[in-house]
């Protein structure tokens, strides 16, 4: 549906930085539909889905707010990062992204990706 109708698909909502950050990314596939996604007018929000609590990008006087802004390419994988400092959102939760008139719904946060163990000789 999200490919049809957004032109993206390979959506993933991933805690990194100790739960601090919860990362918000995805692939395009059709550039035209996928636009609204890279709008610097629109501020993005993530919804806890239980509890309503809302997190929002990010912004810093250097980098200014942490997402990507440019227009979409097709094959290319684009992120936004929403801050989480109470923790309030962990790995299972489920989440709803807006971004103007996009909307994800019931989308379940993913672990932090780890690097594997190394097994001692």
């Amino acid at each position: 549906m999200y490919q049809h109708i957004w032109g993206i698909k390979d959506m993933h909502v991933r805690e990194t930085a100790s739960g601090s950050i919860i990362r918000f990314s995805y692939r395009v596939v059709d550039a035209a539909k996928a636009k609204v996604l890279n709008d610097p007018k629109l501020n993005p929000v993530l919804i806890d889905s239980n509890s309503g609590d809302k997190l929002s990008v990010p912004e810093t006087e250097n980098a200014g707010k942490l997402r990507q802004v440019a227009d979409p390419e097709v094959g290319r994988e684009y992120w936004m990062v929403f801050l989480n400092n109470n923790r309030f959102v962990k790995p299972g939760s489920k989440v709803d992204i807006k971004i103007g008139t996009f909307r994800a719904d019931g989308l379940v946060v993913e672990p932090s990706i780890s690097a594997p163990a190394v097994k001692k000789p």
